[in-house]
């Protein structure tokens, strides 16, 4: 099977399970979005979304964010991780953009620029709520890319172009969302039963299952050592 055509079967697989895959993060408009992707970095989205109501109910613009002290925003959102980083980033990059009329831009290079802002992070900007071409690579696609042998795994720069070229255009935004549904709900990153998996029992090479099965018997073994002593 050429990657291609693994690709298109995943794409099909993907589709049938989620046809309509929501974005994980509450928000209203891009501004929210930027805010809650920004906050999601080393933190789950369901901690993201307890957070941002009391934060969003402060300051829901660049304006009113940028009014706001770094004590103040830290203290709504200090139960993320990287709290402090967090919101030192939030106020910078919220007075950047409402001295700037308070529109957040729709560049990679533009987003990037801004306090705490990374290509993943523009790249869901870019996606989720501008509709422009992007494919956001988190933690869950990088892994799961390596696993179906779309990608060498290498880093996720090379995912991320793997990926592009894996798969049409139109279809970026979407799969973005359902692999990492996917990921959470079917495909975990240990433990995981690649033969039984709906993807990854036809994707995953024998060299990949072989070494995955022997990594999950390495960490069952530390975790008895570790309730010994």
């Amino acid at each position: 099977m050429t990657r291609a055509e693994k690709a298109a079967r995943i794409q099909q697989i993907l589709d049938e399970l989620y046809p309509a895959a929501p974005i994980p993060l509450d928000h209203v408009d891009p501004f929210t979005l930027l805010v809650a992707v920004v906050l999601s970095a080393q933190t789950t989205d369901k901690k993201v979304n307890q957070v941002t109501p009391a934060l969003f109910a402060r300051a829901r613009t660049p304006a009113e964010m940028a009014r706001l002290t770094v004590e103040e925003i830290l203290g709504l959102i200090r139960e993320v991780g990287l709290a402090p980083q967090k919101a030192k980033a939030l106020r910078r990059l919220s007075e950047i953009l409402a001295a700037r009329g308070g529109e957040v831009p729709q560049s990679f290079e533009e987003l990037e620029a801004l306090p705490g802002v990374g290509h993943k992070t523009a790249s869901v900007v870019r996606v989720q709520a501008f509709g422009l071409p992007a494919f956001p690579v988190d933690t869950h696609i990088h892994r799961l890319a390596e696993r179906w042998g779309l990608s060498s795994g290498k880093n996720v720069e090379a995912t991320e172009r793997d990926l592009k070229a894996a798969f049409p255009e139109e279809a970026w935004a979407r799969l973005h969302l359902q692999i990492i549904y996917f990921g959470r709900e079917h495909c975990p990153a240990l433990y995981h039963d690649l033969e039984g998996c709906p993807i990854c029992s036809w994707a995953a090479s024998k060299k990949q299952k072989e070494a995955e099965a022997e990594r999950n018997r390495a960490v069952r073994q530390r975790g008895k050592k570790t309730a010994k002593s």
